[in-house]
């Protein structure tokens, strides 16, 4: 189920989340939609080159009517995926990385803004809603990419996909949090993925009402050399062992693709 804010209005509820799988999410607040990082349809592919990596979803999703806002975090096509952009309408406001603009440019999108760490843009959307969105600095995969700070009248949202928690963010307490909360990594890399390393340091910097577990999920088929290679460590049930030691009042999602969570702050 895929859902839209329009008529959308607060009661107890500070913002809707549906995840895709992958990186993908449509974020939800009062008046204003938000698609971020989506791969819906097609197939995933690094360099064009299905020998590497290809990867696909047992069933490709409907693209979502009404989007008001589209947030890439990163250029590569896990975040910034060319064939789901495709399918968007190019007037469409984007914010992104550096990176990600300039693959949404390229796609035709006519109102790209490219955000490096520590820049902010004020988004309003045509019924009078505002958006904040700071940049991060996240991971370097390998040039520089971003987390993103979303602050709406409702909440205030972190997210980085990668789980690298840019050291300059000072603490502050935050409503949700959307991390990865295991690591992956590849023999003489280390580590890409850093969720279950990262998530001690996000609960004390931030002490978020919800975590988002990301990256990780989804129902998908994969092929090439990449997948055989990959490592994980970590997993939902050490995410939630963590916080039961921390005594945090966090509540982790592990979102089941495709449903509408309603996130309260209650």
């Amino acid at each position: 189920m895929i859902f839209s804010t329009r008529g959308y209005g607060r009661t107890d509820c500070a913002m809707q989340a549906t995840y895709f799988g992958a990186n993908g999410w449509q974020l939800g607040f009062s008046g204003l939609n938000v698609l971020l990082d989506p791969w819906l349809v097609g197939p995933l592919r690094f360099g064009n080159s299905p020998w590497f990596f290809e990867s696909r979803f047992l069933q490709d999703w409907p693209i979502p009517p009404a989007i008001d806002l589209v947030l890439l975090t990163q250029g590569l096509p896990d975040h910034a995926h060319p064939p789901t952009l495709k399918e968007l309408e190019r007037s469409i406001p984007v914010v992104g990385s550096v990176a990600a603009a300039q693959v949404a440019r390229a796609l035709g999108f006519t109102q790209v803004t490219a955000l490096a760490p520590g820049q902010s843009h004020q988004y309003t959307s045509g019924s009078g809603n505002h958006l904040t969105i700071t940049a991060t600095a996240g991971a370097a995969v390998p040039g520089q990419e971003n987390g993103f700070l979303l602050r709406h009248p409702d909440v205030h949202l972190y997210v980085e996909p990668h789980g690298f928690l840019d050291p300059d963010l000072p603490p502050q307490q935050l409503d949700v949090v959307i991390t990865p909360v295991v690591d992956l990594g590849l023999p003489l890399v280390g580590a890409f993925v850093r969720g279950q390393t990262v998530l001690p340091q996000l609960l004390e910097r931030f002490q978020p009402r919800w975590v988002l577990a990301s990256t990780a999920g989804g129902q998908m088929q994969s092929s090439g050399l990449l997948p055989k290679l990959l490592w994980s460590r970590g997993a939902m049930a050490t995410a939630t062992a963590l916080l039961k030691a921390r005594d945090s009042h966090a509540r982790l999602l592990d979102p089941e693709p495709g449903r509408c969570y309603p996130l309260t702050l209650s």
